[in-house]
């Protein structure tokens, strides 16, 4: 199990500003390993309580929330990471778990016993609130992801663009799951992660971009068309 305590800052910011931001990053933090020409693939199922507690615990903005997803980054990947986020105060803390391809796709049709074969506690922890909440898979979130990385405070600036949903099909591992788009396709989400305190030239070069903070999250953009809000 792999665990990260940090601050999240989330922000909406045009797609025109996204290439002159991306090059201004580029010149002072490191790339991420998966980027190129257009960043990489993510792609997360989220799973929610029959009456979508986790959902509106954030609409509500209560201050303990948690979401619990399956990420994968490319459709045949072996492998994908079951995740939970737990809203902490200022602080957001995310577990993950790797799971082998076959145990994952068990997850997306709803059955959670191949977590009883891994031996970490957040396995039995998951396993545990997931049938005691009876929770179930609610939607498949997909986006392209631009990454770069700060070792001071393990900072870690992202910008997603593309975000689109889908609430029929929850196979993260197809090749052609129909999406369809949640976010204004001239829109970005700027996120920004670190450990204690945002370093000065990093915040003076997300100033320079016209940005709005953004009080929601990717999965509230997806669920918030079917449900309404």
């Amino acid at each position: 199990m792999n665990q990260v305590l940090r601050q999240e800052k989330k922000y909406q910011i045009t797609a025109a500003d996204v290439p002159i931001l991306c090059a201004r990053l580029g010149r002072v933090m490191m790339q991420d390993g998966h980027n190129g020409p257009l960043g990489y693939r993510v792609r997360s199922l989220y799973f929610d309580t029959p009456d979508d507690g986790d959902f509106y615990d954030k609409l509500d903005g209560l201050e303990l929330r948690r979401k619990i997803r399956l990420r994968v980054y490319n459709p045949n990947d072996r492998f994908a990471m079951l995740e939970m986020k737990q809203k902490q105060g200022e602080y957001q803390k995310k577990r993950s778990l790797r799971l082998a391809r076959e145990d994952a796709a068990r997850l997306t049709q709803g059955d959670y016993r191949p977590l009883l074969r891994y031996d970490e506690p957040f396995a039995a922890e998951c396993y545990g609130l997931m049938c005691w909440r009876c929770y179930r898979p609610r939607t498949v979130v997909e986006y392209r992801r631009t990454a770069f990385i700060a070792r001071e405070n393990r900072i870690r600036v992202t910008v997603d663009r593309q975000v689109a949903a889908n609430e029929a099909d929850y196979d993260v591992f197809s090749p052609n799951l129909p999406l369809s788009p949640v976010l204004d396709p001239f829109s970005a989400v700027l996120e920004v992660k670190y450990n204690g305190f945002l370093l000065g030239y990093i915040r003076s070069l997300l100033n320079t971009a016209d940005r709005s903070e953004l009080s929601v999250s990717k999965y509230y953009l997806a669920r918030s068309v079917s449900l309404h809000v």
